[in-house]
């Protein structure tokens, strides 16, 4: 299989050694260089493959060895299986639907209705980040409401919520009692479901629901090489390992003078981290065991660099399992606007947003780690921090583009020690200069590469036998 050409360790900061990737993949990073540096980030042309024309025919939403909830299609003609969440977020659904931490979920929202405000453009901002959305595509498998507006009112709107989840292949259901759904996955906790479109239910078909936690759900997500966002405001440069991050992450990081170079998931990032100032461990998909690799570079990272290091959400956890603690499955997660979390150092208590169904176990957390924050409704952990080291994490989203902002003060403490490992490192290397170079700003990609739209649970199962697969062939070639 053709390969990418190695170039010389200096020319960009040891990131292309490592890249070993497909001539497709090759052919979509040469597509996004060009002669000029700092080029402005040029969204990809969305793939339609998966659109369908709205379906408005019966729907039936199945929870597996549950209840049966028959209602209305407003989406794609589409049947899917996966894990039923519920949030209680009152607005805010273009990010929370295109937020990668839903990928495989099928997202129930308690707000009676959603949609009156439509759907807005997939605008850039002057960092070449998306200004409405989390990420290109819609990224939960299918969505859940008591009511939809079909008519939407909204300066920034150009289209309705149904006629975006068919141009996104996503099914979504109306019509529904979502008290009754949401009471239950309560009491019995985050559980497995179906969407069947046009069809009357079966539950003979209760075998065919398909558990999203087989699946390493980062894979789909994260990059799958290397991509930049420049900041001509600053001169710090940040290292991300993109397990699925979010654009507002990105902005808070630009937003504050960093430039910002994302990494696969699974990039040993060790090996590069002295090039940077800083690194950050973004949000994600499912269950945190399955990033093993991710686990295991950290863990050389804190052991070889004192680097100032950030992480959210799933970051945090895998940040907790490097430095040698556990994490555990909640009930039924913590996915809303306005969880109080407790400051464990202040004492002052912030409204947070969040969306997980995994926490770090803090009673696991070695001597040299303690507790930064505590969930005030259900006691769990919301983050940690390095008792000498400029390391911390936390399990809300101190970005969070649909609010509340609270905590958005952590982006200004991460970065003010980013500012001072810098500092302190040119007492030692006068000459080092972590800036990105012009020749690395102009080869990287400006937009994820190679991340595949969201698709039902099988067809994700599918994908992740024959990635398996693919990838034992290669090793044995």
């Amino acid at each position: 299989m053709p390969m990418l050409p190695r170039i010389a360790h200096s020319t960009l900061f040891g990131l292309v050694p490592a890249i070993k990737r497909p001539l497709a993949i090759a052919k979509q990073i040469r597509g996004f260089a060009t002669v000029e540096g700092n080029t402005p980030r040029v969204q990809p042309t969305p793939s339609r493959t998966r659109s369908t024309p709205i379906s408005y025919d019966r729907a039936t939403f199945t929870i597996r060895d549950g209840p049966v909830f028959n209602g209305k299609s407003f989406g794609a003609k589409s049947n899917i299986s996966g894990e039923a969440v519920f949030t209680t977020s009152l607005v805010g659904y273009p990010e929370s639907l295109t937020d990668p931490s839903y990928r495989g979920q099928i997202l129930v929202f308690t707000q009676p209705l959603i949609g009156n405000y439509g759907i807005p453009s997939a605008a850039r901002d002057e960092n070449g980040l998306l200004r409405y959305f989390e990420s290109p595509n819609l990224q939960a498998a299918g969505v859940v409401v008591a009511d939809v507006a079909e008519q939407y009112s909204h300066w920034t709107a150009v289209k309705s919520l149904g006629e975006w989840c068919a141009e996104e292949g996503v099914p979504a259901v109306s019509g529904v009692d979502t008290r009754a759904i949401v009471t239950y996955l309560r009491e019995q906790g985050s559980s497995l479901a179906r969407i069947t479109i046009g069809e009357e239910y079966d539950a003979d078909q209760d075998e065919a629901f398909v558990d999203p936690e087989q699946i390493n759900l980062v894979s789909k997500v994260s990059t799958k090489a290397p991509f930049h966002v420049s900041c001509s405001a600053g001169d710090t440069h940040v290292a991300v390992i993109d397990c699925g991050v979010k654009e507002n992450i990105l902005r808070s990081l630009v937003g504050r003078g960093a430039s910002v170079t994302c990494f696969p998931y699974d990039y040993p990032i060790h090996k590069v981290a002295h090039h940077f100032d800083g690194v950050f461990i973004s949000n994600g998909p499912g269950d945190p065991t399955h990033c093993q690799d991710t686990v295991y570079h950290l863990r050389k990272l804190m052991e070889s660099s004192q680097v100032p290091i950030m992480g959210i959400c799933l970051g945090h956890q895998l940040l907790a399992l490097a430095a040698g603690a556990r994490t555990i499955k909640l009930k039924y997660g913590n996915r809303a606007h306005n969880i109080p979390a407790l400051d464990c150092t202040t004492g002052r208590c912030h409204i947070t947003s969040q969306n997980h169904g995994y926490a770090v176990d803090a009673s696991t957390l070695p001597s040299d780690w303690k507790e930064f924050f505590v969930n005030l409704n259900d006691s769990s952990n919301e983050g940690i921090v390095h008792k000498s080291r400029p390391i911390f994490g936390t399990q809300f989203h101190p970005e969070a583009r649909g609010g509340p902002l609270d905590s958005s003060y952590l982006f200004d403490t991460y970065l003010e020690s980013v500012a001072r490992f810098k500092q302190g490192q040119a007492v030692f290397q006068p000459k080092r200069d972590s800036r990105p170079s012009p020749l690395l700003v102009d080869l990287l990609a400006k937009e994820r590469v190679g991340v595949v739209p969201t698709t039902g649970m099988e067809n994700l199962l599918r994908m992740n036998e024959a990635g398996e697969q693919a990838t034992g062939a290669a090793r044995a070639a």
